[in-house]
């Protein structure tokens, strides 16, 4: 099914394949070794340098692929043990164990102990240096174990009495929530056992309680609606389980549409994009600018395959310098709101849309094909067969970036849409009216 075939749901979501991606939902293969999460990996007809996106915390996500004209069998795979998050949004990793490009086997490491970050040289210390010893101290390393299967990931402290945010896909562990472990190790080194505070798959976001914990260091998060192309940008978190690791690059874009997930049930991120270096492991972990304060939440990652023989397997790569983030804005307000009320809300427009291409693959615009009866579209409205181009000042091309700029936006909030019908363009104001997760 092509990208302009793909339909949404009433927030924008599609629910139909990712656009422009053309690779059917991937499975995961491969036994699991012991004392590792099994491995996973997807099959499929994917064409070698060409990007994808993975999640990073437990279990990967289907990864999808941009179309490209020739395609030739064959298979792609990567092992990652402990959480992985990633795909076109994210990164996290397994705690110290990563099994690499075209085999079956683990290499197995043993998991890093935690080190603080200090400035021996003050005076020759970069922004980067003087980033990561601010921010550091507000990062931890989650491990999560199932009655299967385990893994680790990263998180960013919230309270001085533990409650700390990381990613959906590092705690759940396949949706196995309500019975996998949390335990919990802050940067000092101290491991603390720690509960499912709740859970957002839509923004891909969670909040865990430690247990009996005080005295903790709060993370800073910065506006993320002033970052520019360019920013620095530091990503620190447990990549392979390897604690208190960090990486710098900058903001390579922002209000980047990404989706991870499977056809029926994705997640779409309106997400930050960095150079920072970011791997499996990373997920859940902070995004700061240089100033150590936290822009994003690190969530997913863009691969692609290593060459190969025809008809044999591919392997995947690791970080090749494109990695995603959750905004701050958009990952405090839902941590908020699941520490209140243990769920998160989220704005919406009251449409499905597909992708308007018109005779080519490209993209023009997002073509509604419903209007929920009673809706906030409806209400200023909108009619099937309307094509959105603009959200504001920012132009919509897709049906996921439509999602995107619907889903960074807060129930309640106006909008003003560009909407073209026929022959004529106009705009529409909306309020964006209230779903929860």
């Amino acid at each position: 099914m092509n990208e302009q075939n793909r339909p949404a749901d009433e927030t924008g979501q599609n629910t139909g394949r990712y656009p422009t991606q053309g690779l059917p939902p991937q499975q995961p293969y491969g036994a699991p070794s012991p004392h590792v999460p099994p491995h996973q990996g997807w099959t499929g007809q994917p064409q070698p340098a060409v990007p994808s996106y993975a999640t990073a915390g437990p279990g990967l996500p289907p990864v999808f692929v941009p179309p490209q004209p020739a395609r030739r069998t064959g298979r792609w795979r990567i092992g990652v043990a402990g959480l992985v998050a990633g795909a076109l949004i994210g990164g996290g990793a397994g705690a110290g164990v990563v099994s690499l490009v075209g085999s079956d086997s683990s290499a197995t490491t043993p998991a890093a102990s935690a080190q603080s970050v200090v400035i021996t040289d003050p005076q020759d210390a970069t922004s980067a240096t003087a980033a990561a010893a601010k921010a550091a101290p507000s990062v931890v390393t989650i491990y999560v174990s199932g009655s299967s299967e385990s893994g680790s990931g990263s998180g960013v402290v919230l309270t001085k009495d533990g409650y700390v945010l990381t990613n959906n896909h590092v705690v759940t562990l396949d949706s196995s929530t309500s019975t996998a472990t949390v335990q919990v190790r802050t940067a000092d080194g101290t491991l603390y056992d720690a509960s499912v505070v709740g859970t957002d798959p839509s923004s891909d976001l969670a909040v865990v309680k430690l247990s009996d914990a005080s005295g903790l260091t709060p993370a800073t998060f910065a506006d993320s609606d002033d970052v520019q192309v360019g920013d620095l940008a530091v990503a620190i978190g447990a990549p392979l389980g390897l604690s208190n690791t960090v990486t710098d690059g900058i903001i390579s874009a922002t209000d980047r549409a990404v989706a991870t997930g499977s056809d029926t049930e994705q997640t779409v991120i309106d997400a930050l994009q960095t150079d920072a270096a970011i791997n499996p492991g990373n997920s859940g972990g902070a995004l700061v600018d240089a100033a150590g304060e936290v822009v994003g939440i690190n969530t997913a990652i863009a691969s692609v395959a290593a060459a190969s023989v025809p008809g044999q397997e591919a392997g995947q790569s690791g970080n090749i310098g494109v990695g995603f983030a959750i905004p701050s804005n958009t990952a405090k307000r839902v941590a908020e709101e699941i520490v209140e009320n243990g769920s998160a809300s989220h704005a919406l427009l009251g449409v499905s849309a597909q992708t308007a291409s018109g005779d080519s693959q490209v993209g023009e615009g997002a073509q509604v094909s419903q209007v929920q009866s009673g809706g906030p579209a409806a209400a200023a409205g909108l009619q099937a067969g309307d094509v959105i181009t603009a959200v504001g000042d920012r132009a919509i091309t897709t049906s996921t970036e439509l999602t995107a700029a619907v889903r960074s936006s807060s129930p309640g909030e106006k909008v003003t849409l560009t909407v073209r019908r026929g022959d004529s363009t106009s705009t529409v104001d909306v309020t964006l009216g209230t779903a929860t997760s």
